[in-house]
């Protein structure tokens, strides 16, 4: 019986809270929901993906209840169904909601907390979660009362880790207080900076390992959009400022240095902007998504790259500031949990 390959792994967090993963996991979202392929695959051939992806190597599975929303969730647990549960990291989120108007509303109170756990777990057919994020920080509820209700289901032994994400390094502190936080899900990349500022040095203060969402800036990083048009209108990203008018024109500039940096050394642009991700510390891993093996095995390539911290910055210095904000409406790094509330 053949077995999986092992990827290079790192440890995110620290003593018993400490989860070895491998430096590259799986994004899943983009085969459920928000982006939209031209390229539409059937449930058995995302099936299909999702179990090469692991015979690869790649056994940390990133998801989240609001993906579809739950498809995402039904999706790897038909996945993932009849291989070795132990073999398998999972992650995945909640706090985030999606409302009949189709907005999106946070919560994080004890009540819907229970919910929430309980409902993953019977999606995707598992008995414990590895890694549990609090996906978007609910400002009517104290981070604490969040914390405390998830550490009662660690004592249970339906969650093993605890995570935060798009959290304020003031709410990230008040968690870790309450219980040892595991890692911690960001957006960083290439043109996706503003993270360095304050909140990955707090973040390595307390021990917290970083996991790197659209480190790839959700594809562009790639080459693969040249122009608006290449985005189908009911794809998230178009609604996005970073792709909309003068600023999808003006962050093309960001990635013609990548592509020429990139051939200089006889990679692509994605494995590049992977490979600056992925080397910026040993408490960094990644999540590319993707929903085709040819991109899959191209972002893994990347994990046999070595940059010096000359080459990182060098590299980084190279590119201009992105245009735009990461998402609608604001420019801030913590526009989930702007204000976190005091006690």
């Amino acid at each position: 019986m053949s077995t999986s390959p092992v990827l290079p792994q790192r440890v995110l967090g620290k003593g018993p809270h400490a989860l070895t993963v491998p430096v590259q996991g799986l994004g899943c979202m983009g085969l459920s929901a928000f982006y939209h392929s031209k390229d539409a695959q059937t449930e058995e051939e995302k099936i299909q993906f999702l179990r090469t992806a692991i015979s690869l190597g790649v056994n940390f599975l990133d998801t989240s209840d609001i993906y579809g929303p739950h498809t995402n969730e039904l999706l790897i647990g038909k996945a993932i169904q009849g291989l070795d549960r132990s073999k398998l990291i999972i992650a995945t989120k909640f706090g985030n909601r999606v409302l009949e108007q189709g907005q999106f509303e946070t919560r994080g109170d004890k009540e819907y907390v229970r919910e929430c756990v309980e409902g993953s777990l019977k999606r995707l057919g598992i008995d414990y979660i590895d890694l549990y994020y609090v996906h978007r920080i609910d400002q009517k509820v104290p981070i604490e009362e969040t914390i405390e209700e998830l550490a009662e289901f660690v004592k249970k032994g339906k969650i093993r880790h605890i995570g935060l994400s798009e959290a304020h390094p003031n709410t990230v502190r008040r968690a870790h207080a309450v219980y040892p936080i595991t890692a911690y899900q960001l957006e960083w990349s290439l043109w996706s900076r503003e993270v360095e500022e304050d909140l990955v040095g707090v973040l390595r203060e307390l021990g917290i390992g970083i996991v790197a969402y659209s480190p790839l800036g959700r594809g562009f990083l790639t080459g693969s959009y040249k122009t608006q048009e290449d985005l189908p209108q009911t794809d998230r990203r178009s609604q996005m400022p970073r792709f909309q008018g003068e600023n999808f024109a003006k962050n093309l500039t960001i990635v013609e240095i990548i592509e020429k940096i990139a051939k200089e050394r006889g990679h692509t642009a994605a494995q590049i902007a992977l490979a600056w991700v992925q080397n910026q510390g040993d408490d960094v891993v990644t999540i590319p998504g993707t929903t085709k093996l040819k991109n899959l095995q191209d972002n893994l390539a990347s994990l046999h790259i070595k940059l010096t911290p000359e080459e990182l910055k060098q590299i980084a210095d190279a590119l201009p500031p992105s245009e735009g904000a990461r998402y609608p409406g604001s420019g801030s790094p913590y526009r989930f949990d702007a204000n976190p509330p005091r006690n």
